[in-house]
């Protein structure tokens, strides 16, 4: 599967901090490599994974983690739930990155708060929430086309269509995907878009099938913002309220925030 770089801020004081961090990375099938950096302060991973699993991966070695930077090329943010994004219920947060490859976009996300199950996911042409998820428009379909799969060739799906999420027993999604034509430029500036029932790509009998694929309503969905890549954030202090980058993630954690918004609260600072 396509490598990524992930750039992680990690609260390291010694060596001890150091090897801590390096051990809790070293052996985990999907880390091909590993930079930790105590000047910086900064672990660096080129990984297959998630940005979440590696996240609690650095964090089982007792040090605090933040994303500051995801990919070596274009990259993009959206936030689900929260003060950035909209939820029908509230109680739908997560955080989903975008980074342009050689092979193709990664879809990097993490959302807790669904039912269990599968659930559709969209790029939306719209990146209005003012009315919530009913007025970010359709999916983002700029070739005219017929709603499909994420597998399906360029006649046959939306741009937008990312196909669906797979949520575990606890609420939570945590998905990696490659999509072959999504382009960061293309996308900044509109939104992203969780729906409640799961996504028939198009294969169904209903006609809401080549339409949105009868995904049902829409209950989450946030705005998709340009975000830093690997080394392009330098910000330790958040400009929104003046908090250093480990009194804001703290903030979120105290705030009882799901743990995938904790990433995604820290915007202001890292992306």
């Amino acid at each position: 599967m396509t490598l990524a770089k992930i750039e992680f801020a990690v609260n390291m004081t010694c060596q001890k901090c150091v090897d801590a961090v390096r051990n809790s990375l070293t052996g985990i099938n999907g880390i091909e490599n590993i930079d930790v950096s105590l000047e910086k302060g900064n672990v660096v991973i080129e990984t297959n994974l998630p940005a979440s699993v590696i996240q609690e991966k650095i964090e089982q070695s007792g040090k605090k983690a933040v994303l500051k930077g995801y990919g070596d090329n274009f990259s993009a943010v959206a936030m689900l739930g929260g003060n950035s994004g909209y939820s029908i219920n509230n109680k739908i947060m997560g955080v989903i990155r975008f980074t342009e490859t050689s092979d193709g976009c990664i879809v990097d996300g993490t959302v807790d708060g669904l039912n269990p199950g599968e659930h559709g996911i969209h790029i939306h042409e719209c990146g209005d929430i003012s009315k919530g998820c009913d007025s970010v428009g359709e999916h983002f379909n700029p070739n005219n086309t017929v709603h499909g799969g994420p597998e399906d060739d360029v006649h046959k799906r939306h741009v937008g269509d990312l196909g669906n999420i797979t949520v575990d027993n606890s609420g939570r999604a945590t998905f990696r995907k490659i999509d072959k034509l999504v382009k960061i430029p293309d996308i900044i500036g509109r939104s992203l878009v969780i729906t409640e029932n799961p996504d028939d790509l198009g294969k169904g009998d209903s006609p809401e099938s080549k339409i949105n694929g009868n995904s049902g309503n829409r209950l989450s969905c946030g705005i998709i913002a340009r975000s830093s890549s690997l080394f392009q954030n330098t910000k330790k202090i958040c400009a929104c309220d003046g908090l250093t980058l480990w009194d804001e993630r703290d903030k979120t954690v105290s705030n009882n925030q799901k743990s995938s918004y904790a990433e995604a609260s820290n915007t202001c600072i890292v992306s």
